[in-house]
């Protein structure tokens, strides 16, 4: 924000005659910095939902499901999606609903306090989406496992040689599942990090000028 620490050089020179117009300047561009930020994560947001949305129809999962005599398993599977189409949903539209109330304001203590609010919410969409990759991941093991003919071979080794091979299966899948997920909190520490970090020098900045 280099418009903003000029502002505030300005400020500075200024204190004693423009003091009360300058803070009222720096406010108005931190409102509106915020407001784009806000904007620019309800975008993003909707793009990677729409993303998923569209792996999700190629990938056609219904027919591996039936590939595999799953039918049973199929219904519970397409609750569970639906589900988490309706969490993610429900996330953008908080996201909107943080893009509004910030664009609207006209306090430093609610905007800090909204500021404050995006953050937690992105912080918490970021966790949900981690936690479902683990979880997808694990279920997706168990079930081929359980269910794909390819795996005949591992549950045969695994019933042949016992406890020594269950270990080696289940530190195979902690550590795929261990890089799934460190690569994608890196991707999302890339995507969201830079933003939450310029919504956070925003609410230092509206603290200094609150005080």
């Amino acid at each position: 924000m280099k418009e903003l620490d000029l502002l505030k050089k300005d400020w500075k020179k200024n204190e004693n005659s423009f003091q009360q117009v300058s803070e009222n300047d720096i406010y108005k561009m931190i409102h509106k910095n915020s407001s784009s930020v806000v904007r620019l994560i309800m975008i993003i947001g909707i793009i990677e939902f729409l993303f998923w949305i569209g792996i999700s129809l190629f990938s056609n999962n219904d027919e591996y499901f039936q590939k595999l005599n799953m039918d049973n398993i199929l219904l519970y599977m397409r609750i569970l999606t639906y589900a988490h189409y309706a969490i993610i949903v429900t996330f953008i539209y908080l996201f909107y609903k943080n893009y509004i109330v910030i664009s609207t304001t006209d306090s430093t203590k609610i905007l800090m306090k909204n500021i404050l609010k995006t953050r937690r919410t992105v912080n918490i969409y970021v966790w949900y989406n981690l936690g479902m990759i683990i979880f997808s991941l694990i279920l997706g093991f168990m079930l081929a496992y359980f269910y794909n003919p390819d795996f005949a071979l591992v549950k045969e080794k695994i019933e042949h040689d016992g406890i020594k091979a269950i270990l080696f299966f289940i530190g195979i899948v902690i550590a795929i599942v261990g890089v799934f997920t460190v690569v994608s909190w890196l991707f999302y520490k890339l995507l969201y990090g830079f933003l939450m970090k310029k919504l956070y020098k925003n609410y230092e900045e509206l603290k200094k000028i609150d005080l």
